[in-house]
């Protein structure tokens, strides 16, 4: 998968990533909120190498790029294993790039291809309900919340709540309206 918008690249992670992609992963703003953070950036390079270049099911990440630029994020998305199953998605943003828009843009990308292209019936995203800017560009793009969860996840050594946002396939036009 790889799209483009007016402002950024959305393609595949490269080995000369594996820096960009441990300092946005590793920053305090960021790290807080994932569940993934890497230890190193030989374990970033690592990640990297084992994406598959092709997914059909199941995770991968995608590299978030400024169009005349490098890294500034990553974007996750998680393919159905049955037909009909719901797609779901998460994205980091170095701080650096927060803010301005980027993460708005790369998500209205994915889901237009989701849904447009790749037939899309249902979408989710999960987010710690602490994530303030997340939780408000969910919301931007018409996903509604779904479930709130209390101390649903064991995340870097604390309990924390776990919100999940979905969208309906038929309901992505009039939201992106």
């Amino acid at each position: 998968m790889e799209l483009t918008t007016t402002r950024l690249r959305i393609d595949r992670l490269r080995v000369y990533d594996a820096q960009a992609l441990f300092a946005c992963r590793t920053a305090p703003a960021v790290a807080r909120y994932q569940g993934w953070r890497p230890a190193d950036p030989d374990e970033a390079k690592a990640f990297i190498e084992r994406q598959p270049a092709e997914p059909s099911t199941g995770w991968f990440q995608r590299a978030i790029r400024l169009r005349e630029g490098g890294l500034i994020g990553d974007l996750g998305v998680c393919l159905p294993h049955e037909p009909g199953a719901s797609a779901e998605f998460g994205i980091s943003l170095a701080p650096v790039h927060q803010g301005r828009g980027y993460a708005r843009e790369a998500v209205r990308a994915l889901l237009d291809h989701g849904f447009g292209v790749l037939g899309w019936r249902r979408v989710q995203a999960s987010v710690d309900p602490r994530n303030a800017a997340c939780l408000a560009l969910l919301r931007s793009l018409g996903l509604r919340q779904e479930a709130h969860f209390r101390e649903r996840l064991w995340l870097h050594g604390e309990w924390v709540d776990d919100v999940v946002f979905a969208l309906l396939a038929r309901e992505w036009p009039s939201a992106s309206a």
